[in-house]
């Protein structure tokens, strides 16, 4: 009798911590209804959380908008490897208003990220041209002749590339943090590191930013780990976003939120060392002085005053250089690297002002 009792405590153990399991592992396909001031749901509004096939492999997108015809906002996300769809959700929610806002987490990045992804696949034309599949897909899904591409970072570099290559997609192009020249980026940022260290008479700094040296081209040696010293540093001097010295508040918008599992939250490290370490070669190889000097669209650069991640001055530069039927330089002064989450009221109004100043139905 006893024997039978703790064989059914086991096995009811078992089965809990089996049920466990499989909700932390299983893949979440949820974002909460959009709900109105008058507590209904609009009856045009959509919010789907969708895995589509790009570049042959399954990548997942979240859609949200108070009404389907509205025109379609992509969020272009950086690191590489750095989904924003959390971010994206909670701090720029107010432009499901006037969009149909897509987040879309890139190939090994979040929820889209596998160990079965072939490293070699991990390229940055890769992703641009999963994008530019995508973007095929949303015009087609919402019978869009155009849309509009908000890049942050290394999404930038997409995002630039994108609209240069494929115009006739696009309203407008709106680049947050933008990355202009990767191997210009990388010293100035690594020479602000030590420069502070010294003003602050940082001797731990000092030592780690000597060891591991400038990186030669944009890179350094055993890139990956020592890439992350130089941004730890960056990081407490407040190069990266404004009046902070830590991640917390992205790691809590990360394990808490609806569209993410516990698994898939915990795993965005993975996705992050995977995509740097494969495609951050490529990234800093961009010099869009060369590259990219003139486009056909309209283009917003969202800058923050104290960005040293991808050095406002660069950006500050290329705008003044580069050719364009309208362009903007926007100055975010209480922002680092991401304007678009320290400083999303700004943000988000001049989303809206872009589509004012570009938008032809």
């Amino acid at each position: 009798m006893q024997a039978n009792r703790l064989n059914r405590r086991w096995f009811s153990l078992s089965t809990a911590f089996l049920i466990a399991a499989l909700i932390l592992t299983a893949a979440c396909d949820y974002t909460p209804e959009i709900v109105g001031a008058d507590g209904k749901v609009p009856e045009k509004s959509i919010t789907k959380m969708e895995k589509v096939t790009l570049g042959g492999l399954d990548q997942w997108i979240v859609i949200r908008g108070v009404d389907v015809k509205n025109p379609v906002l992509l969020f272009i996300h950086g690191g590489p490897g750095k989904p924003s769809m959390p971010m994206v959700i909670k701090y720029n929610g107010n432009l499901e208003s006037d969009f149909v806002v897509v987040t879309w987490d890139q190939r090994g990045a979040g929820k889209s990220y596998s160990v079965d992804i072939p490293p070699e696949s991990m390229t940055l034309e890769q992703l641009i041209s999963d994008a530019h599949e995508l973007v095929g897909y949303l015009k087609e899904r919402f019978n869009a002749d155009k849309i509009y591409i908000v890049g942050h970072s290394c999404g930038s570099v997409i995002g630039m590339n994108l609209v240069d290559r494929y115009p006739e997609d696009f309203y407008a192009f709106v680049g947050v943090g933008q990355l202009v020249n990767g191997a210009r980026n990388e010293i100035i940022s690594y020479e602000y590191t030590v420069r502070m260290a010294e003003e602050t008479d940082n001797e731990k700094a000092l030592e780690e930013l000597r060891k591991i040296g400038p990186p030669a081209d944009g890179l350094y040696k055993n890139n990956y780990d020592n890439l992350l010293v130089q941004r730890k540093w960056l990081l407490k001097f407040g190069g990266i976003t404004y009046g902070k010295t830590n991640y917390f508040d992205m790691y809590m918008d990360y394990l808490f939120n609806e569209e993410y599992t516990i698994f898939e939250s915990l795993n965005i490290k993975k996705g992050l060392k995977f995509s740097l370490t494969n495609i951050w070669p490529d990234e800093v190889r961009t010099d869009l002085f060369t590259q990219i000097p003139k486009v056909d669209i309209p283009v917003y650069f969202a800058v923050g005053r104290h960005d040293w991640n991808t050095p406002f001055e660069i950006t500050e530069e290329y705008f003044n250089i580069l050719k364009a039927p309208k362009k903007e330089l926007v100055w975010f002064e209480n922002s680092g690297h991401s304007p678009c989450y320290e400083e999303p009221d700004k943000f988000n109004l001049l989303i809206e002002r872009v589509k004012t100043e570009t938008y032809k139905q």
